[in-house]
């Protein structure tokens, strides 16, 4: 069988894992990136449209696959699907909201509202026409069957890290004890539940919080923080090396997050040992159990955050008891070798295999 997946620049890595644990089974995977078969903005250029779809449609004649695999809502979903090929879309985020966070915010020009617009009738194609939707989690599964009912949809976790490649390496020099938090600023609804810090950070003085992380709405929350002398923005950090010092370094990981389909930084965090704290949001739920894997709070409640900071920074017994249970919950459900076995299973529940 052969699998065409296609993903973004910041999913390929990934998305390379799970297709060399796919060809151990026996599958002919090729992994490309979207951007390399899509014009380079949105141009009205109509010649270079015909000349990218043609490069895409190539590939299709040549490779052959049996299904595609797409990490996204992109403009590649159209050819793929006048072709009849069967496309599954890894269903990571809540479209409707994240859409509606934006169109009140960044997308309010009369060009922006037009892409708005184009894009929303792109999503509905191929919501409606994919032949498998495959949800990160239970929570987006529900957030999805409340507005495409019909279509065949499987929960599949497709964030999964090789338990190997994450693993203490050289640490930075923090001031300890302290907290990381990883986090975009590219959806609003997410970010601004980082204002929470504020209070976090005025009740402990004494610990300092380093956040890593950048976007759109970087001016809305930065300035903020930046008042509090127990707080340091170090910006975005390479993937994944730097990430991985980050996380070796820290004490607590925190994730003050408004809205997650799952948690992908959790998952880092939980093999490399760190406590975590997360929002009681989404799907961080099914990753976090809390009292067991973690700890999961009520958005905007900072007394409750505080609390767990200081058991955690006090207690090695619970942070022992926690990171244990965490880790090995990780590398059974999230591994690459677990997630491309529960895939060929989807395909063979479904006869596509």
């Amino acid at each position: 069988m052969k699998i065409l997946i296609i993903g973004s620049k910041v999913r390929i890595i990934h998305l390379k894992h799970f297709s060399d644990e796919l060809v151990k089974l026996g599958m002919k995977c090729k992994v490309i990136l979207d951007m390399d078969f899509l014009e380079k903005s949105l141009s009205f250029n109509l010649k270079k449209r015909i000349s990218t779809n043609k490069k895409l449609k190539v590939l299709l004649n040549t490779f052959e696959p049996n299904i595609v695999l797409l990490d996204n809502v992109s403009r590649l979903a159209t050819t793929i699907l006048d072709e009849k090929i069967p496309l599954f879309l890894l269903f990571r985020g809540n479209y409707w909201k994240e859409l509606e966070w934006a169109k009140k915010t960044i997308y309010k020009s009369p060009l922006k509202l037009f892409s708005v617009l184009k894009n929303q009738k792109l999503a509905d194609r191929i919501f409606r026409e994919s032949s498998m939707i495959l949800p990160i989690s239970e929570y987006m599964k529900n957030e999805f069957q409340i507005r495409y009912s019909k279509n065949k949809i499987e929960v599949f976790p497709v964030d999964g890290r090789n338990a190997a490649d994450w693993v203490q390496v050289e640490k930075q020099k923090l001031i300890h004890p302290c907290v990381g938090l990883v986090q975009g600023f590219n959806i609003w609804g997410k970010t601004r539940e980082l204002n929470t810090l504020q209070s976090v950070m005025r009740k402990l003085p004494n610990v300092t919080f380093y956040l890593i992380g950048d976007g759109v709405y970087r001016d809305e929350i930065i300035p903020k923080l930046k008042k509090f002398e127990n707080f340091v923005w170090m910006g975005n950090l390479e993937y994944p090396n730097e990430v991985k010092k980050f996380f070796s370094s820290i004490d607590v990981y925190l994730l003050l997050s408004g809205l997650e389909g799952l948690g992908q930084s959790i998952i880092e965090a939980m093999l490399m040992k760190k406590p975590v704290i997360a929002s009681n949001i989404g799907g961080i739920p099914e990753i976090v159990k809390d009292g067991e894997t973690g700890f999961l709070v009520n958005l905007g409640d900072s007394e409750q955050i505080v609390h767990l900071i200081n058991d955690l920074l006090s207690k090695p017994d619970l942070v022992k008891k926690i990171t244990t249970k965490a880790e090995e919950n990780v590398k059974m459900n999230y591994s690459w070798e677990f997630l491309a076995k529960k895939f060929l299973d989807i395909l063979e529940k479904n006869h596509y295999k």
